[in-house]
């Protein structure tokens, strides 16, 4: 018989290995708030003024306080874009100071920084806003990115967006999204908390730009998801370790979302309809 499963169970696949979160409590969530936005000011997950704000996730995945939520702005309609320069660096310091914080205890071996942007992403409030995940083991995905000694592309050609101030952002050759980006200094550093200032404010400056081209793209706010790859937390050396950045995006053209089918998730391989170099070009342009 089979155990009964507690709200926040960590189960792995006893075939594939594949791990799963079964959390229960999250069921309990809302979708939308029910009167105003919690994360405008005097709402109630910020009922102070604030330029950035952390809290933890009052629904979280993971039990310990090892989710968090990140406020980019009091600002409800912006977009990371509109954050511009300084209001960006605001952004990457939080996300340093948390990435430090929660990498410093003891039983976190992983910090995920990551975006959801959009309903279609299942984005539940419009907020601008990001999320912090601690985990207690290396992920598998960012596991094999580190032990394939993941680094940017040396390369890219047609696939380049855009080169400058020391980053790199291009369009991976054997993207599984329709939009897809990689961003990543051109020099070696672990983790965003290893950034001096000079970097963060270039990376500031490019994720704006990046950010700004895609809503351009189809002319209307671009759903994506975005996180940050980085150095575990774990105690190792993880001398190959290259901090970089993936966007990613659902939509194949404008308000047509490419959806995984059945072949792609029996199989772990993925059908493209979006020519890299294509993509990379229209970015390019629109720079």
């Amino acid at each position: 018989m089979s155990p009964s499963p507690s709200p926040s169970d960590r189960r792995t696949d006893p075939h594939l290995g594949t791990i799963v979160h079964v959390v229960g409590t999250r069921q309990a969530r809302p979708n939308l708030p029910s009167t105003g936005c919690p994360f405008c000011v005097g709402g109630r997950e910020a009922p102070e003024p604030y330029d950035v704000r952390w809290f933890a996730n009052r629904w979280p995945a993971m039990p310990g306080e090892r989710c968090e939520v990140v406020l980019y702005t009091p600002e409800h309609d912006a977009t990371f874009a509109s954050l511009g320069v300084p209001g960006a660096r605001k952004v990457i310091d939080l996300w340093s100071q948390r990435t430090a914080a929660l990498g410093a205890r003891d039983d976190v071996d992983f910090v995920l920084v990551f975006e959801n942007r959009g309903p279609e992403v299942g984005a539940t409030i419009a907020h601008p806003h990001g999320q912090i995940y601690a985990y207690d083991h290396v992920p598998d995905r960012p596991r094999r990115l580190l032990e394939g000694k993941w680094e940017p592309d040396s390369t890219p050609g047609d696939r380049l967006v855009l080169r400058r101030d020391g980053w790199q952002v291009c369009v991976p050759y054997a993207a599984t999204f329709p939009i897809a980006l990689s961003v990543a200094p051109l020099e070696q550093v672990p983790d965003v908390v290893s950034l001096d200032g000079t970097a963060r404010d270039a990376l500031a400056g490019v994720l704006v730009d990046v950010l700004d081209r895609l809503d351009r793209l189809y002319d209307r706010p671009l759903p994506y998801m975005m996180w940050l790859n980085q150095r575990p937390t774990d105690g190792g050396e993880w001398p190959q370790a290259w901090f970089n950045i993936e966007l990613v995006s659902p939509w194949r053209s404008a308000g047509v979302p490419r959806f995984i089918a059945a072949a792609e998730v029996a199989c772990n391989e993925y059908f493209n309809p979006f020519i890299p170099e294509v993509l990379a070009e229209q970015l390019r342009a629109l720079g």
